[in-house]
């Protein structure tokens, strides 16, 4: 009696004592999560990430074309460049003395009227393409390097007004009377361009404000080209590419031999809004890196590896993400697919060749024999937990008729966190 008398205390106590908590703690957001901390699921050909480029803002303001039509008859217009609020316009120019490809910064409204002179008369800005307005359109970031050849002053290369027109001639019988003289446009006085502005011997990365006052350089190593940058969601910092005045050079004569549009390769750096600069690899790429949406991380692809860094200059880390057998696997069932895709059917619908193997494959494929096995050539991150990447062949030649991209597929990486280890 008293033994289930004890049992039956046991029980009761065990029935009042709480369960343990066994809740999951809540999900970390992605930008507490250290890269070198990420898992990662491969998806292989995938459709692809709908475009973000917004072409539109590099066509020509009109209004911005105007002023320059009717009071700026030495500047030829070459692109403008509007803010994302669409409140500010970069106008990219050259004046007729100028040496081909290298250009001048202009800052307009959006009504076109002229409110700051970026560039001094010293600055040549290259690549205008890579011209790149902050998501919050408090700045501009643009790459220059000082002008070989000065021209001479604006005043000196603008068009005189028109001189007195010479009588025509008085038209013969049965002809037309030739037009009458136009007059030479009038030049307006401009503001005086900036002066006193650090410029180098190599392209540089510059910063200026909404405004197009404040120029400044954010990269002051001569010696290194800067041909590539984006800004991080957030507009606090940029992303960059850097090759050596050398290796541009080496790659430049090479291409040339070959008939091909030279491609860079630099190293990727981060470099904050200060001048403070890091970077994040020595290895060279030719694949823009790209910022995940939180501005947490960056991603850059070489070859058929992508690393991932942290962008907070404390505690960051970096993880590689090796593809070699993924991507192997996946270009072995990509080409089986398209071979059978091509393949000639008799009357009955067959094949008349024998189907590959569906089962699992007991050993890597040899890269050599598949056509769609290529290099990482672009890179999208438009949600924080995927990066989609593009695989390709490329060849980019002088004449673009002759230039090739064949296979392209689209794949993607999904991030997770990885597993904590059991506690023992």
């Amino acid at each position: 009696m008293r033994l289930l008398t004890l049992i039956i205390f046991i029980a009761l106590i065990a029935a009042c004592t709480p369960a343990p908590d066994k809740t999951e703690p809540a999900a970390a957001a992605f930008r507490e999560i250290p890269a070198v901390n990420l898992n990662f699921r491969y998806e292989a050909d995938v459709p692809g990430p709908a475009g973000t480029d917004d072409r539109s803002a590099w066509e020509r303001n009109a209004a911005v074309q105007a002023d320059f039509d009717s009071g700026r008859p030495s500047d030829v217009l070459d692109s403008t460049i509007t803010s994302p609020d669409k409140k500010h316009v970069v106008a990219v120019y050259h004046r007729l003395s100028d040496t081909p490809s290298e250009y001048r910064l202009d800052m307009y409204s959006a009504d076109g009227k002229l409110t700051g002179r970026v560039t001094s008369d010293q600055m040549a800005v290259r690549f205008p393409d890579s011209i790149r307005w902050a998501p919050d359109s408090s700045s501009v970031a643009f790459s220059a390097l000082f002008r070989k050849f000065q021209p001479p002053p604006e005043s000196l290369d603008a068009p005189t007004p028109a001189a007195v027109a010479t009588p025509a001639e008085t038209p013969a019988e049965g002809e037309e009377a030739p037009p009458e003289p136009q007059a030479s446009v009038q030049a307006r006085e401009l503001p005086p361009p900036p002066t006193g502005i650090l410029t180098l011997r190599t392209e540089q990365i510059y910063l200026t404000n909404a405004d197009g006052s404040g120029t400044r350089p954010v990269t002051q190593n001569e010696g290194l080209i800067y041909y590539h940058y984006s800004w991080a969601p957030d507009s606090s910092a940029l992303v960059a590419l850097a090759a050596t005045e050398y290796e541009w050079r080496v790659l430049d004569v090479s291409a040339n031999n070959k008939g091909e549009t030279m491609v860079p390769q630099g190293r990727p750096r981060m470099i904050e809004r200060n001048g403070r600069e890091r970077r994040l690899d020595d290895n060279l790429t030719a694949v823009f890196p790209v910022w995940s949406p939180d501005s947490s991380k960056v991603a850059v692809g070489y070859g058929i590896q992508i690393r991932i860094y942290d962008a907070a200059a404390a505690n960051a880390t970096q993880a590689a993400i090796p593809l070699r057998n993924q991507l192997l696997l996946s270009s072995q069932a990509y080409d089986q697919q398209q071979r059978q895709s091509l393949e000639p059917t008799n009357t009955g619908g067959v094949s008349n060749t024998a189907q590959a193997p569906s089962g699992p494959t007991s050993t890597l494929p040899d890269e050599k024999d598949l056509v769609s096995f290529n290099p990482i050539v672009e890179l999208s991150w438009q949600t924080d937990d995927i990066l989609y990447f593009k695989t390709a062949f490329l060849k980019k030649m002088k004449i673009e008729t002759e230039s090739v991209q064949s296979f392209a597929r689209w794949h993607r990486i999904v991030f997770s966190r990885q597993a904590a280890p059991q506690k023992q």
